[in-house]
């Protein structure tokens, strides 16, 4: 079931990004359409009305394909299998039109370059090769009655000369959309997590947890919110100065990440404060995790110029459905519970209860913790 969650938060962040592809791709084929509309109307002149009913035939169909695809809900869950079977469309309507009308001869050849673009955009280096393939025979069937025999040397010369633009543009777009979602990813990176211990930021951290929280109110199913807080960052920043006091903030990320699964989403909540929602997870195993968490922290000193400092967390915990029904009222009864926690000593796990905090103030905690 953890699995089936983790899968199913991935689920929903690619199917983003590829409604996002798929807006491209419909603007793509609204260009096809138009460039061989603006050629049948400006492109010269046409003898063969045969061929016209033909070539106006395979218009209608390639529109219908598109309606069908884009806005009938024919299809309406985006998938890459999807576009790929559009991409593969493109090249039939393309090839159907130059059957009827130049074949190779004509400017409409040029149109290759667009399923071509749409798959390096969308679909990968693996995809984008089979359909240059796909064009490739496409060539091969519409000059076969010009080039003349496949096996002489003009042929092989020929063809490889009208393909090698295609295979050209193939490669440098599937490099530049390598780079470009390298770079979005590399900003999105940087944009949601937290540069010091690596864990989300406050912002990564509504976005990831909110997507989970909400599938845990949507059926039922428990989840536990955890505020964790370094009880002697102050002391360390104090007496061995702040470059300790960051490898304690690490120290502390890496054990907390330790302890938890896969599907916990983990974030530093602001200064020695981390936050963690742990999904399909009810009271007891929230109480179970946050122990670890703190033993863990607590046998391992901070090593300092030769010198083992003591580094221990308090840790308040909230959990859903019982303490709370949003993640913002987990957050901060989870937060109440952990002031509490350190007023009773530090060093230790509270759950919040309502009886035990109904008398803590209701100021900020970090601020009150100091």
């Amino acid at each position: 079931m953890r699995e089936q969650q983790g899968r199913s938060t991935q689920v929903s962040i690619e199917q983003e990004e590829l409604r996002g592809i798929s807006r491209t791709v419909a603007e793509i084929h609204w260009l096809l359409l138009i460039l061989v509309l603006l050629y049948l109307v400006f492109g010269g002149e046409r003898g063969d009305p045969e061929a016209d009913a033909a070539v106006s035939a395979g218009l209608f169909f390639y529109a219908a394909l598109v309606m069908s695809f884009r806005y009938a809900n024919f299809s309406k869950r985006e998938t890459r299998w999807k576009i790929a079977m559009e991409s593969v469309g493109m090249i039939a309507f393309i090839t159907w039109v130059l059957w009827f009308t130049e074949r190779l001869a004509g400017p409409l050849v040029n149109l290759y370059f667009l399923p071509v673009i749409t798959s390096a955009l969308t679909l990968g280096k693996a995809a984008t090769l089979r359909n240059v393939g796909v064009i490739a025979a496409c060539y091969l069937l519409l000059g076969s009655g010009i080039i003349g025999e496949m096996l002489t040397l003009r042929f092989a010369a020929g063809f490889a000369a009208q393909l090698a633009p295609v295979l050209l543009v193939a490669y440098i777009t599937t490099m530049f959309s390598a780079d470009i979602r390298y770079g979005l990813q590399q900003a999105k990176l940087l944009s949601e997590t937290d540069e010091l211990t690596g864990l989300f930021n406050t912002r990564g951290f509504a976005i990831a947890a909110n997507r989970l929280f909400s599938q845990a109110t949507r059926y039922g199913r428990p989840a536990s919110v955890l505020m964790i807080d370094s009880d002697n960052l102050k002391h360390v920043n104090d007496t061995h100065g702040h470059e300790a006091g960051s490898r304690l903030l690490r120290q502390v990320a890496n054990a907390v990440q330790a302890e938890l699964r896969s599907t916990d989403v983990p974030a530093r909540y602001g200064g020695d404060e981390f936050i963690v929602l742990l999904p399909e997870t009810p009271p007891k195993g929230a109480l179970d995790v946050a122990e670890r968490i703190r033993n863990a922290i607590a046998s391992r000193p901070l090593a300092v110029n030769g010198e083992h400092i003591s580094a221990t967390v308090s840790v308040g915990i909230a959990c859903y459905p019982e303490d709370g029904r949003t993640l913002d009222a987990l957050a901060a009864r989870a937060d109440r519970a952990l002031y509490l926690a350190k007023q009773e000593g530090r060093n230790r796990v509270i759950r919040f209860k309502t009886a035990e905090v109904a008398d803590a103030p209701l100021i900020p905690a970090k601020r009150a913790r100091g």
